[in-house]
């Protein structure tokens, strides 16, 4: 019995094969280009957020900030700790949109995450005392804005929304 004949389609199909391996393997995240948003201000921005589970978040116009549950972005997300504390934001505009620098600065609780198991007693690497997260800002169909991090795996494209109740 003689060797089957891949020929000139099995090694180009061959070739696609790995090719589209390699390239899935990319995350959204490391290629993100932002949002497009430059407009926003800090007055607008100003106000509180919320998420889940009773996350909050208050930026305050003088620059300073307080955070209540708020999750880890990227892999820290997966380690199920939620800070609460006092810090501090600055917005940024980059060719690729505007962004929120959020730094916690004075934690003063620690919380797990309702689907999460560990707690304070079972985890190896303590939460940390001080956190930075970059928020995305962006705006609905309808102008309003909203804000994200994008947690978890990052090739996942997972986004934590912050954003307000319609008035």
């Amino acid at each position: 019995m003689g060797k089957p004949r891949t020929g000139r389609w099995g090694v180009a199909l061959g070739s696609t094969a790995i090719a589209l391996t390699v390239t899935s393997g990319c995350s959204p995240y490391g290629f993100y280009s932002g949002t497009g948003v430059h407009d926003a201000t800090v007055a607008e921005l100003a106000g509180t957020w919320n998420c889940i589970e009773g996350t909050q978040v208050t930026l305050r116009r003088d620059g300073t900030a307080v955070f209540q549950r708020l999750d880890g972005a990227d892999f820290a997300f997966d380690d199920g700790w939620r800070l609460s504390g006092n810090g501090t934001w600055r917005l940024t505009d980059g060719d690729d949109g505007q962004e929120i620098r959020l730094a916690l600065n004075d934690r003063t609780g620690i919380e797990y995450r309702t689907d999460h198991t560990r707690d304070a007693t079972s985890v190896s690497v303590p939460p940390p005392t001080t956190y930075t997260w970059d928020l995305y800002v962006d705006r609905d169909k309808d102008r309003r804005l909203w804000l994200f991090f994008f947690y978890s795996d990052p090739d996942a494209g997972n986004r934590y929304v912050l954003s307000r109740p319609r008035a």
